[in-house]
């Protein structure tokens, strides 16, 4: 078990590596390491493991809940039961005014996915723990065991201006579409990875791999400069609708969180991606040759 930190000591050992959020147009959307390990914000939030509960029983943030990501995955890919959800959500100890703090240790590939379904459903205040566990892991206090919360019974409220059905897509593919974001792999995107029944992506997509959001070294989001250059160089703008997806939705909510870290106010998660379109027999598929 890592010995216990002063917030102090917390402070100092990731100053090196911390790096101003001011400039991301939501910042809010970010806690910093440093930042939850002051008591007077820690007991503001609830704070949720994403990663797998064998990890998390070992040693996790000081008051951290292990969120069933994997569970998750499945139950909203097969539908958004009102009442069921609520159950989940509310077994958690958050309700929609709850500020909540999610992080892994898989490149917020877990993570995002928590965010972006507590997102859906109304949850106001949700943030992803910049670096996730390997940022708190370098000197944040932890401890094993796991912690049971108080349920609550959230008054839940779909958002659904926030997943996109494989049925807006085909509608928007006989007029204009806006950008739609492929987030996955070049052999995924090029048709040359075998993931469904049908291989490559949907026409006039645009790929952008979600880890070239992220610090290879780190972990932690790019900054706004180095985010604002990757969208640029591959023709995205956060201003406009968006819709991404990838093979099952966890990394396009990756993508979708920085297109909305950096502004991007109309985002929408195709959440059922490639898993659903791939295997369609009669959606509309191109095999792009990619980068040279």
């Amino acid at each position: 078990m890592m010995p216990r930190l002063s917030c102090l000591a917390l402070l100092l050992v990731l100053a090196a590596e911390a790096r101003p959020a001011v400039n991301y147009a939501r910042p809010d959307l970010l806690l910093e390491p440093g930042e939850l390990a002051k008591p007077g914000v820690a007991k503001k939030f609830v704070v949720l493991d994403a990663r797998p509960k064998a990890k998390y029983l070992v040693g996790h943030v000081l008051g951290a809940v292990w969120v069933d990501t994997s569970g998750w995955a499945k139950a909203f890919a097969a539908g958004q039961d009102k009442a069921a959800w609520s159950k989940r959500v509310g077994a958690l100890g958050i309700d929609v005014t709850t500020p909540v703090a999610i992080y892994d240790d898989a490149r917020n590939n877990s993570a995002a996915r928590v965010w972006w379904i507590l997102r859906y459903w109304g949850v106001r205040d949700v943030r992803l723990l910049n670096g996730g566990w390997g940022g708190w892991a370098k000197g944040g206090a932890v401890e094993k065991g796991e912690n049971k919360p108080m349920p609550v019974a959230p008054k839940l409220v779909a958002q659904t201006g926030r997943l996109a059905t494989k049925d807006d897509l085909l509608k928007a593919l006989k007029g204009r579409p806006g950008q739609v974001l492929d987030a996955r792999s070049t052999d995924e995107f090029c048709g040359k990875a075998e993931t469904a029944k049908r291989n490559g992506a949907i026409p006039g997509a645009v790929h952008l791999e979600w880890t070239d959001t992220l610090d290879k070294k780190t972990g932690r989001f790019k900054s706004a400069a180095e985010l604002t250059k990757l969208f640029e160089d591959a023709g995205i703008d956060p201003a406009r609708p968006t819709t991404t997806y990838c093979q099952s939705g966890g990394r396009a909510a990756v993508l979708a969180f920085a297109m909305e870290l950096m502004g991007g106010k109309d985002v929408r998660n195709y959440y059922r991606s490639w898993s659903e379109w791939g295997n369609d027999p009669d959606t509309p598929i191109v095999k792009p040759k990619g980068k040279e």
